[in-house]
């Protein structure tokens, strides 16, 4: 039996960020979607998203499969249930497709929709939840990473908490071999727990509040403030003032300004003293931008910040309004308020916008990624090229040389 994850109708909630990858490798809580299954499921997992998306996930041979929604968050119920799943019988919460497991290979994700409606259901019992619009990826973190903390460190012993930090609630702390936590720093995990991966280095004098989760290689730097739920996913180096965000990896926010209630892709990185409003002046619920609806959709919340998706920077003293939502490798520099939704490849700010040159563009993505030892594959390339291509009519001006 394979496990395949697959993308639901949420992917489209989900822009900017399923613009770049499936829904099941999107981060919240300490792990990945996918993450948390393969640990539930004991086995690694295949992927069904979007034609355009599928090249830059390997196959998975085998006949028999079992396609689980990458949008559900995994549980030991929920993955004993989906095990014993019968071919050609499918799992559902309410008229949430959970699983669906057939006994011959499916050709693509048109397919799939398709054949799956055709399945008789088996009602699951328990409760679960789901990622359904982009706010839930804050808003879930502090839910998660309790979770994400009780799965990594069940049998487990931290290594020894190091001289001259203070720390409150130490039962709550778990660092892993390999981490370093320096002189000066202040942790407190009475909160919630707070999670240091291996190769983690939290700088002299910072400040950590739980639920708190630092991902593998990731820099906490000197003096930065980190309020819970907050995710510093892996190789993601911070600092200045950070509150109840998800930072998925390799992003940087390393200097002083405020980032809150909200969400930074992949190799992000916001220049110096770049602050996020996330709260109105008279309180109001904060809408956001829906792509894929084109219009603002109300989140029904008061803290909302900002989104950003893969390889989007901005410069110095950049300053974003309650709820703006960021495409992908867009550029934003200058002075004031930018727009609140400014789509994918645009380059400038409040005085003027145009499209980002897309050969430009890749060569930026190909220098940041060489700072980590990374590259761009053939299949990202094209991936961002369709990007580039299916965003065009969403960008205010056309191209010019940049």
């Amino acid at each position: 039996m394979k496990f395949i994850l697959f993308d639901d109708i949420n992917r489209y909630n989900l822009l900017p960020f399923a613009h770049t990858r499936a829904i099941a490798d999107i981060r919240c809580g300490i792990l990945t979607m996918r993450e948390r299954w393969e640990l539930y499921l004991k086995e690694i997992t295949g992927t069904l998203t979007e034609s355009y998306l599928q090249g830059i996930y390997p196959a998975l041979q085998g006949d028999d499969k079992v396609y689980i929604n990458g949008s559900v968050f995994a549980n030991p119920s929920l993955a004993t249930a989906i095990a014993n799943l019968r071919q050609g019988q499918k799992l559902c919460k309410n008229k949430i497709t959970i699983a669906a497991r057939f006994d011959k290979n499916i050709s693509g994700f048109e397919e799939f929709n398709q054949r799956i409606q055709e399945l008789p259901s088996q009602e699951y019992e328990g409760e679960i939840y789901s990622l359904n619009h982009i706010w839930d990826i804050f808003s879930f973190n502090d839910r998660v990473i309790r979770d994400d903390f009780a799965l990594l460190t069940k049998g487990k012993q931290s290594s020894p908490i190091p001289a001259n930090i203070i720390v409150t609630g130490k039962e709550n702390l778990f660092i892993e071999e390999g981490a370093n936590v320096y002189a000066g720093c202040i942790i407190n995990a009475s909160a919630g727990p707070v999670y240091i991966a291996k190769g983690a280095e939290v700088l002299e004098g910072a400040m950590l509040r739980g639920p708190l989760a630092l991902c593998e290689q990731s820099v906490v730097k000197m003096g930065a403030k980190l309020y819970g739920a907050t995710t510093i996913g892996p190789g993601c180096k911070v600092g200045g003032e950070i509150n109840n965000a998800v930072l998925f990896a390799n992003s940087n926010k390393a200097h002083d300004g405020y980032l809150g209630n909200a969400v930074v892709g992949e190799w992000c990185n916001l220049g110096a003293d770049t602050n996020c409003s996330n709260l109105k002046n008279n309180y109001d619920e904060i809408k956001v931008w829906d792509e894929q609806a084109g219009k603002s959709v109300n989140t029904g919340l008061i803290f909302c910040g900002l989104f950003i998706g893969d390889h989007s920077k901005c410069g110095i003293n950049t300053m974003f309004n309650t709820g703006t939502v960021v495409g992908v490798s867009a550029n934003i520099f200058g002075a004031g308020f930018p727009d609140k939704f400014i789509p994918s490849f645009c380059w400038g700010g409040i005085d003027a916008v145009t499209t980002y040159d897309f050969g430009k563009a890749m060569q930026t993505a190909d220098r940041m990624m060489g700072r980590r030892h990374k590259k761009l594959s053939e299949a990202e390339t094209d991936m961002y090229r369709y990007i580039f291509e299916h965003t065009q009519s969403q960008r205010p001006l056309p191209p010019n040389d940049n």
